[in-house]
């Protein structure tokens, strides 16, 4: 008995010291005074406060979730092409600015790409590169003299022709005036030429205080544009000198400050526009020379009068794609009707339209080929650029650095397509 109430007054002893041990005000109670103990040391000891480390990407994730991921992709594209557009408005203004100069070296280009290979020819026949370079500008010279004077001495010769064609348009008018529909009596036509005599001569009456100021501001103008052409012309004999001579150092010079990877492939790219430029202009010249022997043929067999000048037109025109033709043709069909009537115009129509044809069907994909194809729409766009920006030069200029563009954008992207995969220059060795 005795051993048994032992063993009961232990365990609610037990059960007691358990109550005790859990109660929440001990426990609270135990606590404070271990802080007590310790805060002292903790004090003098407090370690530097952790920042939040998810308070961050919540607040980030937050903001992402207020702008739609459309918004922040158009903000990021918005900028690019704003800051895209600057660099091109300042370039543009620049070149503006130094249009005279900015124009002669753009032509340079174009006769350099057309004189290079055959001073590379002369180089490989063991020529001293200066002279080469010199003997075929000077050659080229030559020959544009000798063509612009054959030219212009058909054209002196073709106007009186032309002219009695005219008077003979209007006589043709004045008896349709008279016979046709209208019916308008002599009286009735000469009183129309005597008006407008009248208008002519009362025209230059009025304004005749002016003249002689205006023939003044005249010669300023005159003056002027012709240093202006003069100083340009110089500038792209000496420029195209020196592209043909030194044109591979010259870009390596303007390149020598890229890093050395992106050096070469700007580089490369250059070389690319370049051969591009030149098979542009080669191709060019011998569509010109197609389309102007086939028109001109035809304007002689017709006996259209100023005959080989239109062909000349044709050549010239051919340099700025598309427009260039349909000028040249419009003007060749005018001649033809002012002086063989309509019925050989429209012939001359259905010849312009033939080579016309022949030219972007077969001859012009068959020469410049996909290497420097370029779409109808970004010539159209290229030429009215130029057209609007440094007027007949920039259209004439305006597809050939399309097309160069196009080439350079193309090499470099092909470039970062196929560039190897960046590696550790430095790797650390694997662990036996």
């Amino acid at each position: 008995m005795t051993v048994s109430r032992f063993k009961r007054a232990a365990e609610r002893a037990r059960k007691a010291w358990t109550a005790l041990r859990d109660n929440p005000y001990v426990e609270q109670i135990e606590r404070a005074r271990r802080r007590n103990e310790d805060e002292p040391l903790a004090i003098a000891a407090a370690p530097a406060p952790v920042p939040d480390v998810e308070a961050a990407p919540v607040a980030a994730a937050t903001e992402a979730e207020l702008v739609p991921r459309g918004m922040r992709v158009a903000g990021a594209w918005a900028w690019r092409i704003i800051a895209v557009s600057i660099v091109v408005v300042g370039v543009l203004y620049l070149a503006d600015m130094l249009a005279a100069v900015v124009i002669p070296v753009l032509i340079s280009l174009l006769l350099s790409a057309i004189l290079q290979p055959f001073a590379s020819l002369l180089v490989r026949w063991k020529f001293p590169r200066s002279l080469a370079t010199f003997l075929v500008l000077v050659a080229g010279l030559a020959a544009v003299a000798g063509i612009l004077t054959g030219v212009i001495q058909e054209f002196v010769d073709g106007v009186p022709n032309l002219v009695d064609s005219v008077e003979k348009g209007i006589g043709q008018i004045q008896d349709w005036a008279e016979k046709g529909p209208m019916h308008l009596s002599d009286k009735q036509i000469n009183d129309f030429f005597a008006e407008v005599d009248t208008q002519v001569a009362t025209w230059i009456k009025e304004n005749q205080s002016n003249a002689a100021s205006t023939a003044v501001d005249t010669a300023g103008v005159t003056f002027s544009v012709a240093f202006h052409t003069l100083t340009g012309m110089l500038l792209v004999l000496f420029t195209t000198f020196f592209f043909m001579r030194d044109g591979a150092r010259i870009w390596s010079f303007l390149t020598a400050a890229l890093p050395g990877e992106t050096r070469t492939t700007v580089r490369d790219a250059g070389h690319a526009s370049w051969r591009t430029l030149v098979s542009f202009v080669r191709a060019t010249i011998l569509v010109a020379f197609i389309d102007a022997v086939g028109i001109g043929i035809g304007l002689v067999l017709l006996d259209i009068p100023l005959a080989i000048p239109l062909a000349a037109l044709v050549f010239l025109t051919a340099f700025v794609p598309i427009i260039g033709a349909t000028v040249s043709g419009a003007v060749a069909v005018l001649v033809a009707l002012v002086s063989h009537g309509w019925v050989t115009s429209l012939i001359v129509l259905g010849l312009v339209i033939v080579v016309m044809q022949l030219e972007s069907h077969v001859l012009q994909p068959l020469l410049l080929g996909r290497a420097v194809s370029v779409h109808p729409l970004a010539v159209i766009l290229a030429i009215g650029a130029g057209v609007v920006l440094a007027g007949v030069i920039g259209a004439l200029i305006a597809v050939p650095l399309v097309a160069m563009a196009n080439t350079a954008v193309k090499h470099l992207a092909r470039s970062r397509r196929v560039a190897p995969p960046e590696t550790d220059p430095d790797p650390e060795p694997e662990a036996a």
